[in-house]
């Protein structure tokens, strides 16, 4: 494609190594394709993402994959309801043989975090992610320090049990570029997933799984390069505005979503396009990623919710009606 005589953008490395990203962490996670796409999404794009899904779904195992796939550092924290700030930020420790205080750093510190059960944790404790997730660092004892990119945060939570559990607040659930669902998988691919187990597989130690690393931190801001000189016409802008102004607008929401909705669904709009190989997005590129990146922001009318609606019939409603630029 073309704009203004200049050439066109080349995506085939976000392509390429997408595609085998993906192959590498679907030898673990089978019959997720679609799911393990959007999280290369995220991470390609340099946002966060909040998986909901039954447990034993594979959502601790596909990010394990994924770091191990991209060789970056991975750390896991149990979210629990005694979990506090310095339990994942750090803290500064005195050491007596020198009389200084040193930083003993946290398990944010790492390129890919997940935060297991992350509603299972007082929202004092959510909210010292909040840095992290916004600004790419952490503040300890007024001192100021930054995280490595990529940093991602894999935060899960479960759907079914509400007790005991700290509902995200509206603020951090818009600091994640996606909110991911997870069901389960059909049957044909349950039957390949207990061939794997019976040949000795275990989601505890993934070299059984023959994982290969396919690249480091190095290609990834490279294909961020790529994915940053995708175009995008004005067609498409207004596109996205229009959906999420109609959210707004919509009389089945009470909160429709934030300008920071419009900005995560360009952003990983042109990380798709890329993927697929193309240097330019198209309206599908935004209508496949709009109930992924806008359904944990918005908030529905408790009406709406006794007629049977959900978040994700009121965004597939909005995307029927507004009107697609050609």
């Amino acid at each position: 494609m073309m704009d203004n005589g200049n050439t066109a953008v080349d995506t085939e490395f976000t392509r390429n190594l997408s595609k085998q990203i993906i192959d590498e962490v679907s030898k673990a996670v089978v019959g997720q394709y679609e799911f393990i796409e959007q999280l290369v999404v995220v991470l390609l794009t340099g946002g966060h993402v909040l998986i909901e899904g039954v447990p034993g779904l594979a959502k601790t195992l596909a990010a394990k994959a994924i770091s191990k796939t991209v060789r970056a550092d991975f750390k896991r924290v149990q979210f629990t309801p005694d979990l506090m700030p310095a339990d994942i930020m750090g803290t500064k420790v005195y050491d007596t043989k020198s009389g200084s205080f040193y930083l003993r750093r946290g398990p944010l510190f790492t390129n890919i975090f997940l935060a297991d059960e992350v509603n299972r944790t007082p929202p004092k404790t959510q909210a010292a992610l909040l840095e992290s997730m916004e600004e790419r660092s952490i503040t300890i004892d007024g001192e100021t320090h930054s995280l490595q990119e990529p940093f991602m945060v894999v935060a899960t939570q479960n759907p079914v049990e509400y007790e005991g559990t700290y509902p995200l607040p509206e603020a951090q659930l818009d600091r994640f570029m996606m909110k991911l669902t997870v069901d389960y998988i059909p049957q044909k691919f349950e039957n390949i997933l207990l061939e794997k187990y019976n040949s000795g597989f275990s989601s505890s130690r993934l070299e059984d799984a023959d994982i290969h690393a396919v690249c480091g931190l190095e290609e990834i801001a490279r294909c961020r390069e790529e994915i940053q000189k995708v175009e995008v016409n004005s067609g498409i802008i207004n596109y996205i505005t229009s959906i999420i102004r109609a959210t707004r607008n919509s009389p089945a929401l009470m909160l429709g979503a934030s300008p920071r909705a419009s900005i995560s669904l360009l952003l990983a709009s042109k990380t798709f396009a890329a993927i697929q190989g193309r240097s330019f997005v198209v309206p599908e590129d935004v209508k496949d990623l709009a109930l992924p990146v806008l359904r944990h922001r918005v908030i529905l009318k408790p009406e709406a919710g006794m007629d049977g609606l959900s978040n994700d019939d009121i965004i597939r409603n909005i995307l029927s009606k507004v009107e697609v630029p050609r």
